[in-house]
């Protein structure tokens, strides 16, 4: 594997993701890039005219490592390019679904938010998570 990239260094390749959004109904264009051990995988939301049918960004870069084969993430970066310059941290945090597929999936990866100073861990993000220990096969 490739030296991993910070989760700060992957906000242009989340900000780029963003500018393919299909988001007609919100016009509020979000990217993701997550970092996995082979590559790094980049989704946007794609909405829907039936609300909960709509992907967000994290979960579209994470179905699509997932797909790859990916099982562990190093970086996240989330980019909302519509959200407007003096917006605060809450609106520029993953939803709460997305906080969920992330603290399973990439609990110790580290986050970024584009215009959000700093990083965090993911597993910061949704305390006392809901879980489920997986199966043996």
């Amino acid at each position: 594997m490739a030296e991993p990239l910070s989760a700060r260094a992957l906000l242009p390749l989340a900000a780029e993701a963003a500018t393919h959004a299909y988001a007609p109904y919100s016009r509020f264009r979000v990217g993701a890039a997550v970092q996995g051990e082979r590559g790094i995988y980049t989704g946007a939301n794609v909405e829907n005219a039936s609300y909960g049918l709509s992907l967000c960004a994290e979960r579209s870069a994470l179905a699509a490592a997932i797909a790859a084969g990916e099982r562990r993430f190093a970086a996240v970066a989330v980019a909302c390019i519509d959200a407007p310059d003096d917006a605060g941290v809450s609106e520029r945090t993953p939803c709460g679904a997305c906080r969920q597929w992330l603290v399973e999936l990439a609990p110790d990866a580290e986050l970024a938010m584009l215009g959000v100073d700093g990083t965090m861990q993911v597993r910061d993000l949704l305390p006392h998570a809901f879980a489920l220990k997986a199966k043996e096969k």
